[in-house]
């Protein structure tokens, strides 16, 4: 049986609330990355926009060490078409510790075949990934869980 970790960022709530059905659905440890700049509010989504479609990296924290585990489901919001800095930068600092990874992001738009991209470019290919648009987070998506859940193979 593999170890599973769900490591994720949130800004708003929406991709915590996959983050955590995910991990419960494959029984799986979670690590929320924390962003330690300040992206509250209008100005700082306006940042967050801006530091996202510059490729910035952040400061960020999180507890779990990925090298831990076999596979590594991560996830993160989708900012102006690509990763926010807070998974740009996990996935730079913990490439060398991933074993197996899969992806999730979430957008409320069809630009996030991007983020899900770069997120491949900056570690490797992953088992499976999908993205979940924002309105489905409150109604169905239960049945787009269980599809990432069944092709992960676990």
């Amino acid at each position: 049986m593999k170890k599973i970790l769900v490591a994720y960022y949130s800004r708003s709530g929406t991709t915590k609330i996959l983050a955590n059905l995910i991990a419960k659905k494959l029984n799986a440890d979670i690590d929320e990355i924390i962003d330690l700049s300040k992206r509250r509010g209008p100005i700082g989504w306006i940042k967050s926009g801006k530091d996202a479609s510059q490729k910035k990296f952040t400061k960020i924290k999180h507890t779990a060490n990925p090298s831990e585990y076999s596979l590594v489901v991560i996830g993160g919001p989708v900012w102006a078409g690509t990763v926010s800095p807070a998974i740009r930068t996990y996935l730079t600092k913990e490439k060398e510790n991933l074993a197996d990874v899969a992806f999730f992001s979430t957008a409320g738009s069809s630009k996030s075949v991007g983020a899900l991209g770069t997120m491949e470019e900056l570690t490797k290919k992953p088992v499976f990934k999908i993205n979940f648009d924002t309105k489905e987070v409150s109604g169905k998506v239960s049945k787009n869980v269980n599809e990432f859940i069944a092709k992960l193979k676990v």
